[in-house]
């Protein structure tokens, strides 16, 4: 495994073979998806801590969507990436999603876990307000993970899999309290995609208990997606938002057969 910093950037490269990315969520880092890296042994796996996440909170100045694109297409640049697999959680399937409509060469496919396509506007106020918690420093990201917990893991996670809860409420708490109220900001401004331009094969997974990508907006959202070559659209019982942690069988089952059928594309 290769890491290297890319313009403040922590990227990771582990493997060999068809080149996937992955872009995590708010909160998270590129450990969301070491779940899913049995499904990816014959991969190139890039992962990469996004601008004010995880290992690249030293990053300054405002966070967007945008500057999020422009970050992993110069990471691509730099690694001479022409064409990929994208992997996304939760806000990272926006970025997904932007990059695979904008870009459309360089997507082969998109896979998305835990799937929006922009936050409503109830929940943009909720994350600007989760930024001010958020600026308050330990306590504040302490109290926001306490809460997250509760809402967005399932009741059956929390109950059967204390290592999930664990590895949430680490990846949370770890975070830059500046770093992570400026991508609360980002997800709170964001603006979806030109999801008819999506031209790639498209795998949505949720969870039956994800309040942030509940199942009849995910397959709302794929009935958008009219010019993509295939969309499949997976509701895992008793799973909460942190879909690749609670799940993680389930989700490697459904990528290994999702990158499968479309090694050649």
């Amino acid at each position: 495994m290769a890491f290297q910093l890319i313009d403040r950037i922590a990227v990771e490269e582990e493997g060999e073979g068809p080149a996937v990315v992955c872009v995590h969520g708010l909160g998270g880092s590129s450990n969301s998806f070491t779940p899913l890296m049995p499904a990816l042994a014959r991969h190139r796996v890039i992962r990469v801590d996004l601008p004010g996440s995880g290992r690249s909170q030293r990053a300054e100045g405002a966070l967007s969507i945008e500057r999020y694109v422009d970050t992993l297409l110069a990471v691509c640049e730099r690694l001479k990436l022409t064409r990929a697999h994208w992997i996304g959680h939760s806000m990272g399937t926006i970025v997904c999603q932007h990059i695979a409509a904008d870009h459309p060469k360089l997507a082969a496919s998109v896979a998305l876990f835990g799937p929006l396509i922009a936050p409503p506007d109830a929940a943009r106020a909720a994350m600007q307000a989760r930024a001010a918690k958020a600026r308050e420093g330990a306590a504040g990201m302490h109290e926001i993970t306490q809460s997250l917990l509760q809402a967005a893991v399932s009741a059956d996670t929390r109950q059967r899999l204390p290592l999930a809860v664990a590895f949430v409420r680490e990846s949370l708490m770890r975070q830059d309290g500046d770093g992570y109220a400026r991508s609360c900001e980002a997800l709170a401004g964001a603006r979806g995609a030109a999801l008819e331009r999506i031209e790639a094969p498209v795998l949505l997974v949720t969870g039956d208990e994800d309040g942030v990508a509940p199942p009849q907006a995910v397959r709302a959202m794929a009935d958008k997606l009219h010019n993509a070559a295939s969309k499949r659209v997976v509701v895992l019982p008793r799973c909460g938002h942190w879909t690749p942690v609670e799940r993680p069988d389930e989700c490697q089952r459904e990528l290994r057969e999702f990158l499968a059928t479309n090694a050649r594309t």
